[in-house]
């Protein structure tokens, strides 16, 4: 269904929104192959290090994958698709951009987090509503397989950063008195958070004995775009400039999920 009035509101308001029901158990389905297979055919790398930001860990893992989008024609339509679309343009209007796309998968027992951050930090957008994430559940997300966290309204407040010592090339900071303020976003299986550019988020280390993996999709409005950008191939997902895909990635992507959610199923 597409978002209702309230929910725009509440993003504007919070700089987040959860929507535990996006993707269907089929898509769900397709998205954890994929997951699967990146893993099968050793795509994904441990960017957790043991403090000193460098020595890559060997008792806590925090698996990367990036980009998406040339590793798999599912990951490839999948910002296509109408009902991305249609709730990404009604929350940071339109005409907008995928910006990047990347997965973080966390193994049970031994997963680590991602410490506090604000994706601004990296991206300095003029205007932080204008740009948002979404967070896509592959797995079940719960506060013990250390689901994504939020700090509502934050958003208008800008914090330090610094490097991150546990990680190979991420940033992080301290939001004031975050124990007492973060929302523990839980959702099932295709579940997504959308939350945007300024607002402080991380994930908790996974406790449990399974796997958990997200997948984050993050997109800016045009307006939050330079062109050194736009002509480095990122592509235009709505507006009349937009042509499904096929001004970046030669073949027309638009319209294409279904299919490629039935052969990631074909092939699992």
């Amino acid at each position: 269904m597409p978002l209702t009035p309230e929910q725009g509101e509440a993003f504007r308001r919070d700089g987040y929104l959860a929507l535990p029901e996006f993707f269907d158990a089929r898509e769900v389905a397709a998205l954890q192959a994929e997951v699967a297979r990146w893993q099968r055919e050793g795509l994904v790398r441990n960017v957790a290090t043991d403090g000193d930001g460098k020595t890559h860990s060997q008792t806590k893992t925090n698996l990367q994958l990036i980009p998406l989008f040339d590793k798999s024609d599912l990951m490839r339509a999948l910002p296509f698709q109408d009902k991305v679309v249609d709730a990404v343009g009604r929350l940071i209007g339109d005409p907008f951009a995928l910006h990047l796309d990347q997965m973080f998968l966390k193994p049970g027992r031994h997963g680590a987090g991602t410490s506090w951050h604000q994706d601004n930090a990296y991206f300095k957008i003029p205007e932080p509503l204008r740009g948002t994430a979404m967070w896509v559940a592959v797995h079940e997300a719960t506060r013990a397989n250390g689901t994504i966290h939020v700090i509502p309204g934050s958003y208008r407040e800008q914090y330090e950063h610094y490097r991150d010592p546990g990680s190979d090339h991420h940033i992080r900071c301290d939001p004031p008195d975050e124990q007492g303020r973060e929302v523990a976003i839980e959702l099932p299986p295709g579940g997504v958070a959308f939350f945007c550019y300024g607002t402080a988020h991380c994930t908790k280390a996974n406790t449990t004995n399974s796997e958990r993996a997200g997948l984050a999709f993050h997109f800016l409005h045009d307006s939050q775009i330079d062109q050194a950008s736009l002509l480095r191939g990122k592509p235009l997902l709505s507006g009349p400039d937009s042509t499904g895909g096929k001004a970046e990635y030669g073949v027309r992507v638009a319209d294409t999920w279904d299919a490629e959610v039935e052969k990631s199923l074909a092939s699992a």
